[in-house]
């Protein structure tokens, strides 16, 4: 099995949303996702997607998105981001999801070569920036979620990898101590993989090495709407 990751797909969500208008990159970008996917994801490997994965409001529009993703080669693991309304309670989401995916949220999977978990994550306050109290209030209940879910992740693991998955960046480029970051590093994770940064904002993300864990920002235009194999053998 390999490991691959890209998140933030954006899927029209049935109204056949344009998302040209971000950019001409994002011209058909789910055609050419499903190219590179097809080409570079086998059947036995999984493939990692953090959030924004469909514009619907409701879950039944999203489904025909899920079926979409589902018909592509490869295990799917799927965590809830910041546009994805459509996601209301796991289990329903689970309920409907199409055989060979399944949905995070502020727990673990096992999925053979390592265990992966995650949750949403929240901003993040900056050396300028301080939270409000609204957006503080969240940022702490997104860290106790994320605790939660590596408690069940070091259950599941017995010595193998864990891979995280976060939709908003746990840190950025310019700050690399949060919440987010102490949990990572007292649990000894392998990799975080987080999206949401798009645009000029991809510059404000954090790729490489921070305190003996791997981080990758893997939103779609950032990797050039290809999946992005994920190492797990030491560098």
């Amino acid at each position: 099995m390999r490991l691959f990751a890209i998140g933030d797909l954006h899927l029209s969500g049935g109204d056949d949303k344009p998302m040209d208008v971000f950019g001409p990159q994002w011209d058909r970008h789910f055609l050419h996702i499903r190219e590179n996917w097809e080409r570079l994801v086998r059947p036995e490997d999984t493939v990692l997607i953090p959030g924004d994965i469909s514009w619907a409001m409701q879950l039944q529009q999203a489904i025909p998105d899920l079926q979409d993703i589902g018909r592509l080669p490869g295990r799917k693991v799927l965590l809830k981001g910041n546009h994805d309304y459509w996601w209301s309670s796991v289990t329903r989401v689970r309920e409907v999801l199409p055989p060979g995916m399944t949905a995070l949220q502020h727990s673990a999977e096992d999925i053979g070569g390592c265990v992966v978990c995650g949750t949403r994550g929240w901003l993040i306050p900056t050396t300028g920036a301080p939270l409000g109290e609204a957006d503080e209030k969240l940022y702490r209940r997104e860290a106790q979620r994320l605790n939660l879910a590596l408690d069940q992740a070091e259950t599941l693991a017995e010595g193998r990898p864990i891979v995280v998955m976060m939709h908003y960046p746990p840190l950025t480029a310019a700050e690399r101590e949060t919440l987010f970051t102490e949990l990572l590093e007292q649990r000894k994770v392998h990799t975080v993989l987080y999206g949401h940064l798009h645009g000029g904002g991809i510059s404000l993300g954090f790729n490489g090495v921070h305190q003996g864990i791997r981080y990758r920002l893997v939103s779609c235009d950032s990797i050039g709407f290809c999946p992005v194999e994920i190492p797990l053998e030491e560098e």
